[in-house]
């Protein structure tokens, strides 16, 4: 009744699935389905499409089961059994794991995870992989908590909800798109939480409330009686209470009737209670209710329902405390606490991965998500291969030459770092005449890259790409909104693409002590690419001729590309011509210039007509940072 495997996962497939078909509890999600970007590129699509998952087939995307820009629930898990079905997984539904503890492995040395199924069935693994999400709904005890109903329970049928006054607690989107749900039925809506409500396209981060939910604010801001409040929810107590009728036995003005028995529920203070308690009264008067003492306190009227909407937190129970990983210190413990490669803290072999891993990057980057943590999963392959298997992270081995012309690419095409803008990033080798270029890499775990990647870093140093929006805060839709002059590139506000240049590995202690706000270390040269409307970084003045004077400063080499006739006369006239002549056209690979080809350059103002070369050579100096190379590059600066 044993079975032994070398890894296992403990996949959140059949989770999701079961889940999916539960939750969101409206049956609408808010992830976005954009199939139709005007590209045919496949790696440019998916940083539009939300809810695909990665493999080797191209077509194995989530519009084939729905094309609707916010897709039915439902077709989630019709999505998840085509992509098990097409790739064959192994995928052991109905399993119920109960328990995991953990013992040290005599055979193979290091730790071995046990686990134990509804069946009495166990599992041994040294891997284990934990991608269960966060399904636990998160609870706040106080007085009256069990009047309170959940999410997870609550009808979802609006009749149910008719001319009921409803306040719920909350202010996510769980909370809000239960709010819209009943918007059109409900007498009066209210959203208590400790914090104001925060726009996901105010802060960028897609956890926080979405525009798809957000009806309320309009009749909240139009007054239409419904509002939301802020409070600590530790402080109040929920409490049932029927004001004495009139003598003549009818109710008095105002009074509400209650709903198919329900007794009215009102909000009131825990310290009102104790008060009441202290001077020896007992049960729920007229004075344990904050309206009797403040007659325009926002929430004295009475509620039909009142609604728990607080989100959802990992599932900490099936783990021995010999497995356990700690609590995460973000997000009120909801995650379990894992290192910059997801490797759960003080529990080697134990990987948590999708949702569940959302510690490292919480209200920060999209690793809660299936658009984000697509690509962390990915890296955490990457990292088990060299670990496993000693299989170095993927790399491409690029010329210097080619490398403006591949970061172009990138900025313009990759998914990864765009998704997990902050998180993910492109990590390039310097090798002199030569780079390693290293895709998605998590940058948390910089510091250990050659421990994670295999791959060495020498004395020429790295560069380290990225997607970030700017620190500096702004008015998201006011004017001035964003920078549109490349000189002021470093003052971009929304996402844009920045280099960073290190001479050495940064070290964790680098790491631990960044900037605040920083995604990364102090650089010794920083590059800001100008953040554009249309996420297209293709402008010859304002995105490549920049990019390639950083490079050129960081590499005290001249990057520019030349044609035959050039190269031809560097090398009749030089000890060594420009470094493209060497690598290109001294090895047979040199293009011929015509007049044709140089007219676009020439109208786009990046290369002078013939009349302008024939400028002197005091007007062909260098700038500054390109002393050194100045032997190779001063001829034919035009």
């Amino acid at each position: 009744n044993e079975n032994i495997c070398e890894n296992l996962c403990i996949h959140d497939l059949s989770l999701l699935i079961l889940l999916f078909g539960r939750y969101p509890r409206h049956r609408k999600l808010i992830s976005i389905n954009k199939i139709y970007t005007g590209r045919q590129n496949r790696e440019f699509n998916l940083r539009h499409d939300w809810n695909s998952l990665l493999s080797h087939k191209p077509d194995l995307l989530f519009q084939r089961v729905s094309t609707q820009l916010y897709p039915d629930a439902d077709d989630l898990p019709r999505y998840l059994s085509l992509f098990a079905k097409e790739l064959d997984l192994k995928v052991q539904y109905g399993v119920d794991i109960g328990k995991i503890w953990a013992s040290e492995d005599g055979d193979h040395g290091g730790r071995s995870y046990t686990l134990i199924d509804q069946h009495g069935l166990e599992y041994s693994c040294r891997v284990l992989l934990v991608a269960t999400g966060l399904w636990v709904p998160e609870e706040v005890k106080f007085f009256g908590s069990e009047l309170v109903e959940g999410y997870e329970s609550i009808p979802v049928d609006p009749e149910e909800y008719q001319d009921q006054a409803v306040l719920i607690l909350g202010k996510g989107n769980s909370a809000f798109e239960t709010a819209q749900s009943i918007l059109g039925r409900a007498s009066r809506i209210h959203l208590y939480s400790p914090n104001p409500v925060r726009l996901a396209w105010q802060t960028h981060y897609v956890g926080d409330l979405r525009a798809v939910n957000n009806e309320l604010l309009d009749t909240y801001q139009l007054k239409s009686l419904d509002g939301l409040v802020e409070g600590g929810l530790e402080e109040i107590a929920i409490v049932k209470y029927s004001p004495e009728k009139k003598a003549s036995g009818k109710e008095k003005k105002g009074d509400r009737k209650d709903r198919k028995g329900r007794g009215q529920l009102y909000l009131t203070l825990a310290d009102l209670l104790q008060e009441n308690n202290g001077n020896g009264s007992s049960g729920i008067t007229a004075a344990t209710l904050p309206g009797y003492h403040n007659d325009n306190f926002s929430l004295r009227q009475p509620y039909d329902r009142v609604i728990r909407c607080l989100g959802f937190r990992f599932n900490f129970s099936i783990f021995d405390s010999s497995a356990r990983p700690p609590c995460s210190s973000m997000a009120r413990g909801r995650f379990p606490g894992v290192t910059a490669w997801y490797e759960g803290k003080r529990t080697p072999g134990l990987f948590v991965l999708g949702a569940a891993a959302h510690s490292r990057d919480y209200r920060t980057s999209a690793g809660g998500f299936i658009h984000g943590f697509r690509y962390m999963i990915r890296s955490v392959h990457r990292v088990l291969e060299h670990r496993y298997h000693g299989k170095t992270w993927p790399a491409t081995k690029l010329q210097t030459t080619q490398l403006l012309s591949w970061l172009l690419k990138r900025v313009n095409e990759a998914s990864g770092p765009y998704q997990m803008f902050g998180m993910l990033a492109d990590v390039i080798l310097l090798r002199g005449s030569y780079c390693e270029y290293l895709e998605e890499f998590p940058i948390q775990a910089l510091a250990q890259l050659t421990n994670l990647s295999g791959h060495q870093v020498t004395e020429q140093g790295l560069l380290v790409l990225i997607m970030q929006y700017g620190l500096n805060r702004t008015d998201t839709l006011g004017p001035g909104r964003a920078e549109s002059e490349w000189t002021r590139a470093w003052k971009s506000n929304f996402l844009h693409p920045v280099l960073y240049y290190y001479s050495r590995l940064p070290t964790e202690q680098d790491m631990k002590y960044r900037p605040v706000g920083w995604p990364l270390p102090r650089p010794k040269a920083i590059h800001h690419i100008i953040e554009d409307f249309l996420t297209e970084w293709d402008g010859p003045i304002s995105h490549s001729q920049p990019l390639r004077r950083f490079l050129e400063h960081c590499l005290q080499t001249d990057l520019r590309a030349f044609y035959a006739e050039s190269c031809f006369l560097f090398s009749l006239t030089y000890t060594e011509p420009p470094l493209f002549c060497r690598l290109g056209y001294l090895k047979k690979q040199g293009i011929v210039g015509k007049s044709k080809q140089w007219q676009p350059s020439q109208e786009e103002g990046v290369m002078a007509d013939d009349d302008e070369s024939r400028t002197s050579q005091e007007e062909n100096s260098l700038p500054e940072y390109l002393s050194e190379a100045e032997p190779f590059v001063t001829s034919g600066m035009n």
